[in-house]
């Protein structure tokens, strides 16, 4: 008799029908041990034996999940072991054993959401400070650069230490980031030396050492008030976004600490509304919004605002 053919391989896997049931439960779920146990009513050694069965036939996937394994079926069956699957599930779909197995998954994954949702009750009060703790208090914000095109080269406009380029640079394709200062450059240096896509430029926000549309988007974080010309400086950012491209600026809202201006060599108190406007649609933006921020209970400083803005994208001529 010659070797069986892996087709025949795979149909004895499916020959036996728990091994069957547990794969239709696993087509669409990824499920633990003791999940598949509650919905087939089998112990842990039977569940646990035919999973080791379809996972040597590679018909089932497992993960790590804490102390616990998660199984789903194979995402990568080839056609054929595909195509004997839609066979046999198309025969059990409709069976009594199929049916009563669904009630069960139902109540199982009702099971897991109470779980959540009870956690969530007796937590909300206390939920902020709970994520706080696990994941610090702004990791709300540390994915958020994600939201960019990968292929973008951004601008970080007064990069100081290099703080927002290092989060910036691992989501983008190039960041360039623009200072006057030595000491921060060079503390922005010893920081981002890791960041292969970063390009550091000496140079004044009213005149940029940057090429005319070379920037998909820019910021401005807590810089503007350090400008003498924050016109020019928006003029100057304008100039070097793509049509298209979009500018943040973040700053202070208007406030009465002259001292920052001694103390910190702030130039400007913060920024209304209207002047922003003026300013960014002098400059030749369009869609410019302005927000002021949610204050942080820790910050000891006046309130800041957010605002958003986009160079007008190119004209169309008509051909």
């Amino acid at each position: 008799m010659g070797p069986v053919t892996p087709v025949l391989e795979r149909l004895g896997a499916l020959a036996d029908e728990i091994r069957s049931r547990l794969l239709l439960l696993l087509d669409r779920h990824e499920l633990a041990v003791g999940e598949l146990c509650a919905v087939l009513q089998l112990p842990q050694s039977t569940v646990s034996r035919h999973l080791k069965v379809l996972g040597d036939g590679g018909w089932v996937v497992a993960r790590a999940d804490g102390p616990s394994r998660r199984y789903t079926m194979a995402p990568d069956l080839e056609p054929e072991a595909r195509r004997l699957w839609q066979v046999v599930r198309a025969q059990l779909a409709d069976g009594a054993a199929a049916a009563q197995d669904g009630e069960r998954l139902r109540s199982v994954l009702a099971e897991r959401r109470s779980r959540s949702q009870e956690f969530f009750t007796a937590s909300a009060a206390q939920w902020d400070a709970v994520r706080g703790e696990l994941f610090g208090q702004r990791a709300d914000l540390l994915a958020l650069p994600g939201l960019l095109d990968e292929e973008w080269t951004v601008g970080d406009l007064g990069c100081g230490t290099g703080q927002v380029t290092a989060a910036l640079a691992p989501f983008v394709r190039r960041v360039v980031a623009v200072d006057q200062s030595r000491a921060m450059l060079a503390a922005a240096r010893s920081r981002l030396r890791d960041h292969d896509n970063v390009e550091l430029r000496s140079g004044d926000l009213e005149q940029l050492p940057i090429e005319d549309r070379e920037l998909d988007a820019a910021v401005l974080l807590l810089v503007l008030h350090y400008v003498v010309d924050p016109a020019r400086a928006l003029a100057e950012a304008r100039r070097a976004l793509k049509p298209g491209g979009r500018l943040l600026v973040m700053d202070m809202t208007p406030h009465a600490r002259d001292e920052y201006r001694q103390t910190m060599g702030h130039v400007w108190q913060g920024f209304a509304p209207d002047q922003i406007t003026a300013w960014t649609r002098d400059a030749g933006f369009e869609r410019v919004r302005y927000r002021s921020l949610p204050p942080d209970a820790q910050a000891k400083g006046p309130g800041l605002f957010a605002a958003t803005m986009r160079r007008p994208p190119a004209t169309r001529t008509r051909g």
